[in-house]
């Protein structure tokens, strides 16, 4: 070759790989081969914050992430973590074009807005962790915590995205009044609790948290995204069904309750649970039987507690295959203070995403509100099966690719979806 085709053999042999480095793109996989799953997720949304467009792979590769290649999103892969491929426009291309047969169940979800998200959460930080916050601060993905005084004064509307905290939207202190009464940190959330119902004008706890109960069902039906675990699913329906009683004892607000409230409950305001009966002893840790903690405690153990997904058509039912988006379908199982719910209470039209067949409980659920939907997940923490009170916080160092964990983080990027429209 002489010298004259040898350097325009390397020109063109350089502008072919320019171009092809222009037209490359990055793919986040979240299969197996995925060495942080829960950083992927903050990553997918720092590419939002840059206002560059992400596609949801739905179902491909357990969901996989993909945009345009930059130097700046290859770079922040490396440093978080997370796995990554550097694919060509062809392979891109060749991938859409397999998610788009009609034979096989994915689709693609274009993630085009960055999601302001809320948590619920009182500022003096109850002894015990809650999971969404502990996750979103490890997938370094931002939120504001925002209490009542918050809601009330109508800045949910600020938010896309809002989480309820482990709360007890019931008035009655998590029913923890039996065992903790004298605890210094009892003692403290009901002082809090009660200044916040006096500087807001109530004369009860019970009032202030059917206020911000009524201001997130609005905000909800509004158009709101909203996400619950553990207590914060079924206690607030509860307070919904209770809206014109007193269901509270003495040693929780000073007066009793309404007679024979039970009979009298309102299932046509609740969200997503109807027919449940409340217990009406105050010494036990529980609010209703729409939980199945105590059912279950003589059928399952640790090494036994499972729960499997739901698997949904991506290209027809789009919400809930994003919701389920995971490596893997069968999830451990993990308690709470409200752990599963009994299928019996949950209304005919909630969506069941992930449960437990063998004890008819449900785990994972999802419904719509007007304009708005909301997602209630059982449970306290997918990494620590029973977490007690002072208990250390979990290090999700040790779980960088959680399943149980993946499904929170799932509801996070969700608001940010459209389906994409696929050429032909």
């Amino acid at each position: 070759m002489t010298q004259f085709f040898k350097t325009l053999f390397l020109t063109l042999l350089f502008i072919g790989m320019s171009s092809q480095l222009m037209a490359a793109y990055i793919l986040i996989p979240m299969d197996a081969t995925q060495k942080n799953h829960l950083k992927s997720y903050g990553i997918a949304y720092w590419i939002l914050q840059a206002e560059v467009e992400v596609d949801w792979l739905l179902n491909y590769r357990g969901g996989s992430f993909m945009c345009k290649y930059a130097k700046q999103i290859e770079t922040e892969c490396t440093i978080r973590g997370v796995s990554y491929e550097i694919i060509a426009d062809a392979q891109s291309t060749a991938i859409l074009q397999q998610i788009a047969d009609p034979e096989v169940n994915m689709d693609v979800a274009r993630l085009e807005k960055v999601p302001k998200i809320a948590v619920y959460s009182p500022k003096n930080k109850l002894p015990w962790d809650d999971a969404v916050t502990l996750v979103l601060t490890y997938a370094e993905v931002p939120y504001d915590v925002i209490y009542d005084d918050e809601v009330l004064d109508g800045k949910l509307l600020l938010y896309d995205w809002l989480h309820l905290h482990h709360e007890d939207f019931t008035g009655q202190y998590g029913r923890f009044w039996n065992q903790y009464r004298s605890a210094p940190w009892y003692l403290e959330q009901v002082r809090y609790s009660e200044e916040i119902a006096r500087r807001n004008g109530f004369n009860k706890v019970s009032e202030l948290k059917l206020a911000v109960t009524n201001r997130i069902k609005e905000y909800t039906a509004g158009g709101g995204f909203l996400f619950a675990m553990c207590s914060g699913t079924d206690s607030y329906d509860i307070a919904l069904s209770a809206h014109k009683l007193d269901i509270c004892e003495p040693m929780f607000d000073g007066d009793g309750s309404t007679p024979n409230y039970n009979n009298q409950l309102d299932f046509d305001n609740t969200v997503a649970f109807h027919d449940f009966k409340l217990i009406t002893d105050p010494t036990r840790y529980e609010f209703s039987n729409i939980d199945a903690t105590e059912s279950r405690a003589n059928k399952v153990t640790q090494k036994n507690d499972f729960f499997s997904l739901f698997e949904f058509s991506a290209k027809w039912d789009a919400v809930p295959t994003m919701l389920c988006q995971n490596h893997e379908q069968i999830i451990k199982g993990f308690m709470g203070q409200t752990t599963s719910f009994q299928k019996q209470f949950i209304k005919s039209d909630v969506l069941i995403m992930g449960e437990n067949k063998s004890l008819n409980e449900a785990r994972y659920i999802h419904g719509t509100l007007g304009k708005g939907q909301w997602t209630f997940y059982g449970g306290h923490d997918p990494e620590d099966y029973q977490h007690f009170v002072s208990d250390p916080p979990t290090d999700l160092n040790l779980h960088p690719d959680s399943p149980g964990y993946r499904l929170i983080l799932n509801n996070i990027l969700f608001p940010a979806a459209r389906k994409k429209k696929q050429k032909t």
